[in-house]
């Protein structure tokens, strides 16, 4: 037995896991409030910052602009003379240091002038300059800023070309040294180990306060934040990731005029210590309070479970047959008021204990009386209802063998009809019967199918013939391993039923296989079942409503009978019906391999003639023996008739070739021993027939230990000459 929680570990462990839930949830929602508001505090600080940069690094390029623009004004302005064009451009180098060379275009696009800081100047060098991005990006009035280049593999330069609108100014353009952006950049404190960084519209690092990382032209479009940048993304993220793979907090301010964009950016950790601080602070005081609830909870559920235990203990003794026993909790409460239940219930057990034996033997007499009664009915109907529809079934053959005018013929077909349904009601009664008491057991092996399969066409063919339906086996070559006779039985009412309810169309029986279970299968056109009496059908005495259904035809047992045998062998019935559209029952079996050897000695051989055949009848009953005389004589038999086993052996009398005789005769005589003193006078090759009313299992097992067929009354005409017809081709082969 697996070991037991106490309540005590079990209140404690609810209340903390309570706690703990609570903790955990308002931690959860304070945690993730502060985690928004410190990632959107720490975004627009980030874009105030690169901001900041943004708006010096274009105060820095245009300031070069300017002076750019005025002094194109002057070299058109009256008076000027182009011989001092030079000295000017000089002071203009001089007053703007970050401007490395400037060259002077005429509005043909040839180079006239050209000063620098490190190179010759040149004078009216007449290089042609037309078709330079930068000369016709600027002519006009325009400004043109050229992509990020690198001078000598050791700093980033761009071209600054300012065109002015006079016709005769031309296009001036500086070369702009972009170490002053640098500067600007390394000025810039982003937290302990932030920073920014500017990058041109290709993503390429135009400047960093890592100069080195500048000069090494990382590509830095592969970065989220950056390709969102240059695609120009409308929600661009906060959360990314750096060149080294950590992930940071960025965001990125544009330069518009220069196509740039401004990146600030801040280690995550950093940036969100104070939410993981805070975090932190919330599960030490979620810990120290679910260590006071398992503590609070530990007491309270000691305070609880004390009077629990004592009613459990008080409890045991009382089932433990101590009913004298009182439980006393005194706590005032609902447990309290329990206990006194229990006082109670011990009392009133006491006192039904005092009457229980009596009771007890009172109900077992009944039982057994009961069960004898049963018994007694069981035999009754075996013997006194079986023995005259014995007679009165081979009567009506006889008759129908007899009767040559159609009047007569149709009679005896009714009379027939009317027969066979007592002998089925009568079966179908005494099966469940039998059933519902386990006299029957089932007595399994290996055959085929298909022997089986065609003696349901033997049957029931003639009668669907009768009724204009089609009756169709399907062959099959599987084999199953079962009791042959109960399986027939569910297979003969499921077909009786197929063709009693179906009016047009026909019968189907075959096998489906699935796997290692093959179904087989009856279906029908008939009239189908409703879904709601489906669950039912398997019901003793049910039988399925509607107008179409002929209720005269039996009491509702063909189901009920396949339901139990079926349960008894282990087979799954399963049915689908549509009402107006027939029915589809199977009965699922085991698939065995095949055995040719067992097939070749079960095949039937061909038809016996019984003319000539001498018979003999041993039965107490003179309608029974008067029956039998006559059905065998026309069918040609030469027939003697015995009373008992002495008259069957006066002396005198011609050995038959078959004898049928009752199981009871009188003076308690036994047809076994009846027939095994005929075998010992007429030899063994006698062939012997026990026709009996008793269907235990008890009489089929000496049946089969002696060696004689077993007939059960009522017998039918066409059962009996199908067993006579069998034993003579045993008899003489071929």
């Amino acid at each position: 037995m697996p070991r037991r929680r106490t309540l005590l570990w079990k209140y404690a462990a609810y209340s903390a896991a309570l706690v703990s839930a609570v903790l955990v949830a308002v931690g959860a929602v304070t945690g993730y409030f502060a985690y928004r508001d410190a990632e959107a505090a720490q975004g627009v600080l980030l874009r105030e910052k690169a901001g900041a940069v943004a708006i010096h690094i274009g105060s820095f390029v245009w300031g070069i602009e300017e002076p750019l623009a005025w002094e194109l004004e002057a070299a058109v302005h009256p008076g000027a003379e182009r011989a001092n064009r030079r000295v000017e451009m000089l002071g203009l180098l001089r007053r703007l240091p970050q401007v490395a060379e400037l060259r002077w275009i005429d509005p043909a696009g040839r180079e006239r002038l050209f000063v620098s800081r490190v190179g010759l100047d040149r004078v009216e060098s007449d290089a042609d300059f037309s078709a330079d991005p930068r000369f016709r990006g600027a002519r006009g009035g325009g400004t043109h800023v050229s992509p990020v280049y690198f001078r000598g593999e050791s700093e980033p330069f761009l071209s600054l070309a300012v065109g002015s609108r006079a016709p005769a100014a031309g296009v001036l353009i500086a070369e702009v040294n972009l170490r002053f952006v640098w500067e600007v950049v390394s000025r810039v404190r982003i937290g302990q180990n932030g920073l920014a960084y500017v990058a041109d519209a290709r993503g390429r690092l135009v400047s960093h306060p890592d100069l080195g990382l500048v000069l090494a032209r990382p590509d830095l479009s592969r970065l989220p934040h950056v390709s969102d940048a240059i695609a120009r993304a409308p929600a661009a993220r906060l959360h990314t990731r750096d060149l080294a793979g950590a992930t940071v907090l960025a965001a990125g301010v544009p330069i518009s005029r220069l196509g740039w964009t401004v990146f600030a950016e801040l280690p995550a950790g950093e940036a969100l210590a104070p939410v993981y601080a805070g975090v932190n602070r919330t599960a030490l005081l979620g810990a120290l309070g679910l260590l006071g609830a398992l503590a609070a909870s530990y007491f309270l559920a000691r305070r609880m479970v004390r009077p629990i235990r004592a009613l459990g203990e008080g409890a045991d003794r009382i089932g433990a047959g101590q009913l004298g026993e009182r439980i006393h909790v005194g706590t005032g409460d609902e447990l309290d008021a329990l206990g006194a239940q229990f006082n109670h219930m011990a009392e009133r057990l006491a006192d039904s204990y005092a009457t229980l034996e009596a009771r007890i033997v009172e109900r077992t007499e009944q039982l057994a009386r009961a069960n004898q009664a049963k018994t007694r009915f069981l035999a009754a109907a075996s013997h006194d209802l079986r023995q005259p529809m014995h007679a009165l079934a081979l009567t009506v053959g006889e008759l129908r063998e007899i009767a040559r005018a159609p009047e007569l013929a149709a009679l005896a077909r009714r009379i027939d009809r009317s027969v066979a349904a007592l002998e089925d009601l009568l079966d179908a009664l005494l099966d469940v019967s039998k059933l519902d008491a386990g006299a029957i057991r089932p007595e399994r092996s290996a055959f085929p199918l298909q022997p089986l399969l065609e003696r349901l066409a033997d049957e029931f063919a003639p009668a669907a013939e009768a009724k204009g339906l089609r009756f169709r086996v399907v062959p099959t070559s599987l084999w199953t391993e079962s009791d042959s006779t109960l399986l027939g039985r569910i297979l003969l009412n499921l077909v009786a039923n197929a063709v009693r309810y179906t009016r047009a169309g026909g019968v189907v029986v075959g096998c489906r296989r699935h796997g290692a279970h093959a179904e087989i299968v009856v279906a029908d056109s008939g009239i189908g079942i409703a879904a709601a009496d489906q669950a039912r059908i398997f019901e003793e005495f049910y039988q399925a409503g509607g107008p179409q259904r002929d209720r005269a035809t039996g009491l509702g047992l063909g189901l009920a009978i396949v339901d139990r045998v079926a349960r008894l062998l282990g087979h799954a019935v399963t049915v689908k019906s549509q009402v107006g559209r027939g029915a589809v029952f199977g009965v699922r079996v085991p698939i065995v391999p095949p055995r040719p050897g067992e097939a070749a000695s079960a095949a039937p051989g061909t038809g016996a003639q019984l003319a000539g055949l001498r018979v003999l009848v041993v039965d107490d009953e003179p309608d029974v023996r008067a029956a039998l005389d006559g059905l065998l004589r026309r069918w040609g038999c030469s027939v003697a008739t015995a009373a008992s086993g002495g008259e069957a052996l006066a002396a005198g009398r011609e050995s038959p070739d078959l004898v049928l005789c009752d199981l009871r005769l009188g003076e308690d005589a036994s047809g076994f021993d009846v027939l095994d003193r005929l075998k010992a006078r007429w030899g063994a090759s006698l062939q012997g027939v026990v026709v009996t009313a008793d269907a235990s299992p008890e009489r089929i097992a000496d049946a089969h230990a002696r060696g004689y067929p077993l007939l059960h009354k009522p017998v039918r005409p066409a059962k009996l000459r199908a067993l006579v017809e069998q034993l003579l081709r045993e008899r003489v082969p071929g």
